[in-house]
């Protein structure tokens, strides 16, 4: 019953224990309620102390820390990425306006290579010298067509001309500078001059071959040119060929019968 009272009334209890009898009367005095006071407030927590603010003066200023790494090796590779990905892209670009341009010339200019044709070969002479070398010394005439209508051809200089038997070169000559207008046609005379090794073995595989009535020849053919297009005048290009030529002799200072001749030529950019 004690422990139930002290429960139900806890409040009457620390009332009672708050009264004070008075020794005269024997009245009861009320004594106020004791509350707990808050901590002093410390000098450190109003006001830093000044060994406190000499030293967080001398405390050096953080930075920021650098990058790590990885981050700055990511950045570098996506730089080279960029890089990468825009020459590619003019690259591209290039290809395409090259393309481009070249259909419209095809389409609009109709570009075609220039025809060739050994129109006679003379042998002025054709021995055997002192240090047992082949001497040749010919003459050729070729005929040379430009079958556009729209593109001139310039024939620079540094053009050549040469003469094979077998793998053995004869001779050779320079192709002479001129420019070649629309659909025209020219005739060149080139003089051609050589010594070719083991004249002996060189001159004795011709003499067989004469006496079977057909020498076969290699004339090839090596000459940088420039197209002009309209007042244009494009960079140079060279024109390669080969011509396989059979003659029936080639004894000096006489007519020489050319019998057959396939010509083929390309363009070399």
């Amino acid at each position: 019953m004690g422990d139930l009272q002290q429960r139900v009334h806890p409040v009457l209890q620390m009332e009672a224990n708050n009264k004070k009898i008075s020794p005269a009367g024997g009245k009861t005095e009320h004594l106020p309620t004791q509350r707990p006071f808050p901590p002093p407030a410390t000098v450190e927590n109003k006001k830093a102390s000044p060994a406190r603010e000499k030293t967080q003066q001398l405390l050096p200023v953080q930075r920021p820390l650098p990058p790590p790494p990885l981050m700055v090796r990511n950045k570098k590779r996506n730089l080279c990425c960029r890089i990468f990905c825009w020459g590619l892209s003019l690259l591209i670009i290039g290809l395409i306006a090259l393309a481009v341009a070249i259909t419209v010339i095809y389409f609009v200019f109709h570009p075609k290579i220039p025809q060739y044709e050994v129109n006679s070969l003379r042998v002025s002479n054709l021995g055997i010298n002192l240090d047992l070398s082949l001497s040749a010394l010919f003459k050729v005439e070729i005929t040379a067509r430009n079958p556009n209508e729209k593109i001139g051809i310039y024939y620079e200089k540094g053009g050549r001309l040469q003469v094979w038997y077998t793998k053995t070169k004869l001779c050779e000559g320079p192709i002479p500078k001129f420019y070649q207008g629309h659909r025209n046609v020219t005739r060149l005379n080139v003089d051609l001059a050589g010594r070719a090794q083991f004249g002996n073995t060189v001159l004795s595989a011709l003499q067989q071959q004469q006496q079977t009535g057909r020498v076969p020849l290699d004339l090839k053919v090596d000459a940088p040119v420039s197209v002009k297009l309209g007042k244009l005048k494009l960079r140079k290009v060279r024109i390669l060929g080969n011509c396989k030529i059979v003659v029936d002799s080639l004894s000096t200072n006489n007519r020489i019968n050319i019998k057959a001749s396939d010509c083929k030529f390309r363009l070399k950019l």
